[in-house]
Formats: C-alpha cells, sequence, structure tokens
C-alpha cells in the first residue's frame, strides 16, 4: 500500500539548486536511508516531505488517513515541560488523552482534596480505558528508560542537550504513525542505546525515512537507499552495502556514457573545423546535435574529498597519564587513572553519556587539569582537538578566511605544499563557495570545514570528539583513509561503531565509578568480550567459558629489512611490555588486598588473565622483532 508519493518536487534557496524533479514513493514496510554530501539539502527534503516547509514546485500526496510523525536535527522544545508532558506532545487523540491524564494526576497529587481534579481524573481514566491508552503510557515509559531518561518528572530546561534530544526522539517513537522521519537520530546518543535504537527500528512496523551517518545503522535497518546528489536522487534496493554496489555500477555508466559523448564530440567539431555549410536539412540537425552535446554537463567528476597533509615532527616523549582522577559535583569520573601514549596509537574512547569520556579528551589535550595526578605533554606534541563544538568559529568570516587565519600553505605529505584554496577544493568547497559567509553553510558544512582547520594546523596527535556527528558519509569514508597513513597518535571518542571498527586497536571503556578498563582490539572485538563476560557471569553453575590467548602467528618469509611499521614497533615494544608487567604488578597487589571482596576478586582476576594474555603476545612479538634484527645484522 502506498503511504506517500512526491511528485516533481523542487527546492532552491538563491541561486543554489537543492533538488529538482524529484519523483519517488514510500510504502508500508519501506525503510529508507537518505544519504549525500553535506549541504546538498538532505534536511530540508525531509521538512519538505514532512509538511514542515513548502517546495517551490511539485506535489506530495499522502492518505487522508495516513499519520506522519517527524523528528528534526535540532528539535523544538518547551522549556517548562516535564519530561512525560513533552513526550506527549503529539496531536493524535490517544496522546490528546495522555497529555490531559498526567496533567490531572499531578493536580490530583497536588490538591488531593480537590474535588474537581479528583472528578476529572476519574473522567480521563474512563477515557483512558476507551482509548487502550495504558499500554502506550507504559511503552512511554520504557522507551524513555531504554533511552537513558528515567526522571520522567524532570524539567525539560534543566536537561543537557543530549538528553533533551532523546526526549524528543521517545516522543517522536511513541506517538503512532504510519511514516516515521528521523533526521540523525544517532547523533547524541551512546553505543548501546544507538544499537537498541537499531533492534527497534528494524522490528517497528510502520515505514522510516531517515538520514543518519552510521553505517551500520543502515545496513541493519534499511531495505532502501536514496541519494541526493546534485539536485537529483537515485534510488537504490537494498540496505547500505548493497548501494554500495549499486552506486558503482551507475557510476561506471555515467563514465562510460560521459566517455562516448567525448568521442562524439571531438568527431563532430572536426567536421565542423573543416568547413562544412549548413545547407541542408540534414547538416542544420548535424550542427544541433552538436550544440546539445556540448551543452549538456556531465554526471560524473563531483568532487573527491581528498586529504594529503602534512604532520609536524614528533619526538620520543608524547602522553604521559600519571594516576589522574578527576570528580564533578560529587560524581567521580575518572579514579587513578595511567597511561603512556604511544606514537602510533589507534584509541577509541566508549562509555555512557556523562561517564567522562570529553572530560579525559580535555585532560589529555591540556584544557583541563585533573583533580589528581598529573598529564605530561612532550615538547614537540601539537595536538589538533576536533570537539564537539564549533561554536568557536566566527560566523562573519568567509570560508576561505576561515582557514587562512590557520595557514595560507600546507606541506603535504610528499613534500610539496598546497594553498588554502586547493584544500578547500579538496574539501568540496567550490570557488565561488569558499567567499560565502559561514554563517550561510549547513551544519554539516560547517562541521567539516572545522576539521580542515584542524589539519591545516599540521598536529601530530589528533583528539576527535565525536568525530562522525553531522560529517556525511563520503566525508567519513575518506577522513578514515586518511587516519589510516597518519604519522601520529589518534584518540577517538565516538558512537559510530563503524568508525570505531574502521580506526582502532584498543578500546578504552568506561566502565562506571571511575573505572577506565583497556581492551585490545577495534569495538566489535570489545563487545564480543563484554557478552563473553556477561555469559560468564550469567552462567556460573556451567563454569567458565574456555578463553585462548591470541597469538599473532609470524610470517613465513621474513623480509629483507624491517619495515617503516616494524621499526617503530621494535623501538617502542620495550616501553610496552615494561607498562604491562607494571599493570599486571598494581592487580596483583590488589588481589593480596581484597580480602573476601568476592565481587571485586571477580573483577581483578579476569583483568589479571586479559593482561598476561597480553603480555604473551608481547613477548612473542618481542622476540620475533630481535630475531630478525639480529639476522639482517648478520
Amino acid at each position: 500500500m502506498n503511504l506517500l508519493s512526491v511528485d516533481n518536487l523542487e527546492k532552491s534557496y538563491g541561486e543554489k539548486v537543492l533538488f529538482s524533479q524529484v519523483t519517488f514513493g514510500v510504502d508500508e514496510g519501506d525503510k529508507i536511508g537518505l544519504i549525500g554530501v553535506n549541504g546538498t539539502g538532505k534536511s530540508t527534503f525531509l521538512k519538505v516531505v514532512a509538511g514542515v516547509e513548502v517546495a517551490d514546485s511539485g506535489k506530495i500526496t499522502a492518505g487522508s488517513s495516513v499519520q506522519i510523525e517527524y523528528l528534526p536535527q535540532n528539535p523544538e522544545f518547551d522549556a517548562s515541560a516535564t519530561v512525560l508532558e513533552q513526550v506527549f506532545k503529539g496531536h493524535s487523540p490517544v496522546v490528546q488523552v495522555l497529555r490531559d491524564y498526567e496533567q490531572a494526576l499531578t493536580a490530583v497529587q497536588n490538591h488531593p482534596e480537590d474535588d474537581f481534579h479528583q472528578k476529572r481524573l476519574i473522567t480521563l481514566t474512563q477515557q483512558m480505558d476507551a482509548q487502550n491508552a495504558w499500554q502506550l503510557e507504559s511503552d512511554a515509559k520504557t522507551i524513555l528508560t531504554k533511552l537513558g531518561i528515567t526522571d520522567f518528572t524532570a524539567i525539560v530546561s534543566t536537561l543537557s542537550g543530549g538528553q533533551r534530544k532523546r526526549v524528543a526522539l521517545a516522543s517522536a517513537l511513541i506517538n503512532p504513525a504510519d511514516l516515521l522521519i528521523l533526521d540523525e537520530p544517532t547523533n547524541q546518543i551512546d553505543n548501546d542505546t544507538v544499537a537498541w535504537l537499531e533492534q527497534y527500528l528494524a522490528k517497528r512496523k510502520g515505514a522510516l525515512l531517515m538520514i543518519t551517518h552510521d553505517r551500520y545503522f543502515l545496513d541493519r535497518v534499511t531495505n532502501r537507499i536514496i541519494e541526493l546528489d546534485r539536485g537529483r536522487l537515485y534510488t537504490y534496493a537494498g540496505n547500505y552495502s548493497k548501494f554500495l554496489e549499486s552506486k558503482a555500477e551507475r557510476e561506471e555508466q555515467q563514465e562510460s556514457s560521459e566517455r562516448k559523448r567525448q568521442n562524439i564530440l571531438r568527431n563532430e567539431l572536426a567536421w565542423i573545423r573543416r568547413g562544412a555549410q549548413a545547407r541542408s536539412t540534414k547538416q542544420k540537425a548535424r550542427i544541433e546535435r552538436f550544440e546539445q552535446l556540448s551543452a549538456q554537463t556531465p554526471e560524473i567528476g563531483n568532487g573527491q574529498l581528498e586529504i594529503s597533509v602534512g604532520a609536524s615532527r614528533l619526538g620520543r616523549k608524547i602522553i604521559e597519564l600519571e594516576h589522574i582522577g578527576q570528580a564533578f559535583g560529587g560524581k567521580v569520573l575518572i579514579d587513578d587513572f595511567s597511561y603512556i601514549v604511544l606514537k602510533d596509537d589507534r584509541m577509541g574512547i566508549v562509555g555512557p553519556n556523562g561517564s567522562g569520556k570529553s572530560t579525559l579528551l580535555n585532560m589529555i589535550a591540556g584544557r583541563l587539569t585533573p583533580d589528581n595526578g598529573q598529564v605530561e605533554i612532550g615538547q614537540t606534541v601539537k595536538i589538533g582537538y576536533f570537539s564537539q563544538e564549533s561554536s568557536e568559529m566566527n560566523q562573519d568570516l568567509r570560508v576561505i578566511e576561515y582557514i587562512k587565519e590557520e595557514a595560507h600553505f600546507l606541506p603535504t605529505a610528499d613534500g610539496g605544499t598546497i594553498s588554502a584554496a586547493q584544500m578547500l577544493e579538496r574539501f568540496l568547497f567550490s570557488p565561488s563557495l569558499q567567499w560565502t559567509p559561514i554563517a550561510k553553510l549547513s551544519g554539516g558544512e560547517k562541521r567539516r570545514l572545522f576539521l580542515l582547520r584542524i589539519l591545516m594546523s599540521a598536529p601530530n596527535i589528533l583528539l576527535l570528539d565525536e568525530p562522525t556527528n553531522d560529517l556525511d558519509v563520503q566525508t567519513l569514508t575518506i577522513l578514515e583513509d586518511y587516519l589510516d597513513d597518519f604519522p601520529g597518535a589518534v584518540i577517538v571518542v565516538s558512537h559510530d561503531r563503524y568508525f570505531l571498527d574502521r580506526i582502532v586497536d584498543k578500546i578504552f571503556a568506561f566502565e562506571g565509578n571511575g573505572t577506565i578498563t583497556q581492551y585490545s582490539g577495534n569495538y566489535s572485538d570489545y563487545q564480543d568480550k563484554i557478552n563473553v563476560i556477561e555469559s560468564e557471569n550469567g552462567d556460573k553453575g556451567k563454569g567458565a567459558i574456555d578463553k585462548k590467548p591470541v597469538v599473532q602467528e609470524r610470517p613465513k618469509e621474513r623480509p629483507r629489512k624491517l619495515s617503516f611499521k616494524e621499526q617503530r614497533e621494535y623501538e617502542q615494544i620495550e616501553a610496552v611490555i615494561a607498562g604491562v608487567e607494571y599493570e599486571l604488578a598494581q592487580v596483583a597487589t590488589a588481589i593480596n588486598t581484597a580480602g573476601s571482596n568476592f565481587e571485586l576478586l571477580q573483577q581483578l582476576t579476569g583483568r589479571q588473565q586479559e593482561l598476561e594474555n597480553q603480555l604473551n603476545e608481547l613477548l612473542d612479538r618481542w622476540t620475533y622483532l630481535n630475531e630478525l634484527v639480529e639476522e639482517l645484522g648478520n
């Protein structure tokens, strides 16, 4: 059954055409992901489909009984409302009854002797029965709890920005709707909540249209992808993985068509240059065909974000965290945490919202002094900090002026230089867009510009705080490629599971009460280990699961010389081994002093086993590298 049809939709802002001649439909059961480069008009497109904005031309047709629920990227709130009142802001009859019931219940609690409120509550209770609204109220509280909101009477104005976004998400999910439209629903929620939302939307019966940069989310939830590209809309059947295959085929066909057009143009141009006169109808038609071919705009070559900037030299001492601790408002965020950052570290930091992840980044960056312990930063360290907020951007500056404030030229990885204007073009800022005031950019374009400003400073340590928020998939893909070859350490806080899997090789997890635990591997490896631990804790009577240490296989044929990566590993591995041995000694001391605290002993012995496995792997690798160095020396 068709829920909504869009026919020849067009929308422009000034001279910029966001989309043109867009036609598509939404059927029951459709779960559609909308993707495209930042600034192409994705959010505007959702607003037009949701009826929040009006298109310049075209028509949107929805069934008379079709209910549409829309969650904007920046929702509006009633500052004086409670959480539940904000959730029940919808216009359907059942939500209206729920809202009135919650207000009447509050009135009775505040004025128990008032007969008017008592009678009104009785009437609304009967209406709740008639509308079968009790289940909806229960669902609302369940969803809020899953999203990390447990105080249903809290005033919205007292909540953080992330909490308010989750309240708005709960409102969109709870309101009955045939078509749910979501703009970046995964922003500002932690990894566990994203996983829950993914499962919830995959099972939900109604249709879905959403924008998200989370590629795992797109892969596991959607059955259609629509792409907004240079004003045109392309539709692909299947999830994100299938979209990548189909788009590659489309672009290959476009390239083939463009090559064919260029060949015809060359032939026709040669014919005209030979002096052929338009004396016959056939000759006139041929000239007209040449003019038409010349006027066509090729659909390929829309620009590819390329990053090849250099980085400053990094000395032996990087960043050392020594027994740091931090608390806010009586809550311990970080308790006695130590770590030595290595040159080629790829660290992912995960944990619930408000657990202290950004606080740890701020201490590493030197922006925040810890309550306890100290942070030592090497003299050659140059930190590039890509924070969640880019509020320090001067909105009055033009794009190119903002970049030139940092640098006019930048050394590249191959030893050359590149100008600010050239870097902007690589970041998909056309020459005309470079003279646009920052205030007129979209949210995603501002984030991309902020990222470029960070890289223009040629840092050798990158701190990335939720880098995937508001960045489009194309930008993320190229950023990941860049980070593969970045010669310094990368420390990232992110809820994007795909990004963490792609980039990091160790996870630091905030596990409550200020505890930060290190896990080797990427996010999926970490999640597997957590699942094993939870399985062990839930299956005490059946014995522990046998965990085998992962031993790195030696290559069958040794190279004739150490690679650059092996040379760096050889120089640093003894320090890494010393660090693991030091932590093992601390754990052993803690076990001896734990007494009869069974829960603590269980945690400590588990950590001891992980460290021993890690140490065995390191010693095997150390032996291999030393044998290789001796062999090469001989």
